[in-house]
């Protein structure tokens, strides 16, 4: 399913790192200006910013950034846009949280220490550089459907992990160029930022995320290998952000390709190649159960 600005549904990855005391009290008017305008999707409140992605019709997710803009925090709110033809979240959710984007590193700043930012057309000079350490900073189940050529792949379960893997594998007294990307960009403010407090002086990060290099950078041009998992129920997209053609498993919530969706270890709503033999005869027969309940109210 290719998506264009023609299609009724936008949506809007936002985020903010700025120093908001006063967060909680932004919850109960965001919760309601979103359920007003029929927008749906999850936004991250916390001391340090904003994070999250919502969508709806165009009016509704405009209404929400206009509130969010008119605050004088999130004037520069940083936005990427794409569309698609069917609302991609099930609720709409504002949550206070610790942190917008979990590393659980005390005294990370972006707005302080993040790295030297690159725009997408000039992405692929910097990764093409010998010299230059790519690191996908992303987890491996996201990983697993797509990155950018000769990345380093961290081989973590969650962002929490990733400091872990900068204590043992990286260097500061040893000069070298690093150069990060992630998403949309949020994780790579900390990481990069991470690093910077650490010592290391040649620290960059792809401006916008890989959202944004596919959205701007043509396929044929392209250093990105595979899709970009993405957060809603769309799963991946592609050049030109068009839906890809993953969908979710249900039990570990790894992203199933097309080919393994003809897999004999596929089973939708109950279990995929990657988690089948993992999982207990009890849970797949509760999984298969609430399937069939499912798949008999869409027939109703």
């Amino acid at each position: 399913m290719a998506c264009s600005i023609d299609q009724s549904i936008v949506v809007a990855a936002l985020y903010r790192f700025v120093v908001l005391p006063g967060y909680k009290d932004l919850r109960t008017p965001l919760q309601s200006i979103m359920e007003s305008g029929s927008v749906r999707g999850s936004l991250l409140l916390a001391s340090e910013g904003i994070n999250g992605t919502i969508a709806g019709t165009r009016s509704g997710v405009d209404a929400v950034l206009e509130y969010l803009r008119a605050m004088p925090e999130f004037a520069e709110l940083d936005v990427k846009e794409s569309y698609c033809d069917k609302q991609p979240f099930r609720r709409c959710r504002v949550r206070l949280k610790r942190e917008i984007v979990t590393m659980g590193v005390d005294g990370i700043d972006p707005n302080q220490s993040a790295g030297t930012y690159v725009d997408p057309d000039q992405w692929n000079e910097l990764i093409s550089d010998p010299d230059v350490l790519v690191i996908d900073t992303r987890n491996e189940y996201e990983i697993a459907i797509g990155s950018f050529e000769g990345a380093e792949n961290p081989h973590t379960e969650s962002f929490r992990e990733f400091p872990e893997f900068v204590e043992k594998n990286l260097d500061p007294d040893k000069p070298q160029k690093i150069a990060m990307f992630c998403t949309g960009g949020i994780r790579c403010e900390k990481s990069t930022a991470l690093l910077k407090q650490k010592g290391f002086d040649q620290v960059y990060h792809l401006r916008g995320g890989i959202l944004k290099y596919l959205e701007q950078v043509p396929a044929s041009e392209s250093k990105w290998q595979g899709d970009c998992f993405v957060f809603d129920q769309r799963v991946s997209v592609g050049h030109g952000l068009a839906v890809g053609e993953h969908v979710m498993c249900f039990a570990c919530g790894w992203p199933v390709s097309k080919a393994d969706q003809q897999h004999p270890d596929f089973e939708p709503g109950v279990h995929c190649p990657n988690c089948k033999h993992e999982l207990s005869e009890e849970r797949k027969r509760r999984f298969a159960e609430r399937q069939a309940m499912w798949e008999r109210q869409g027939r109703a």
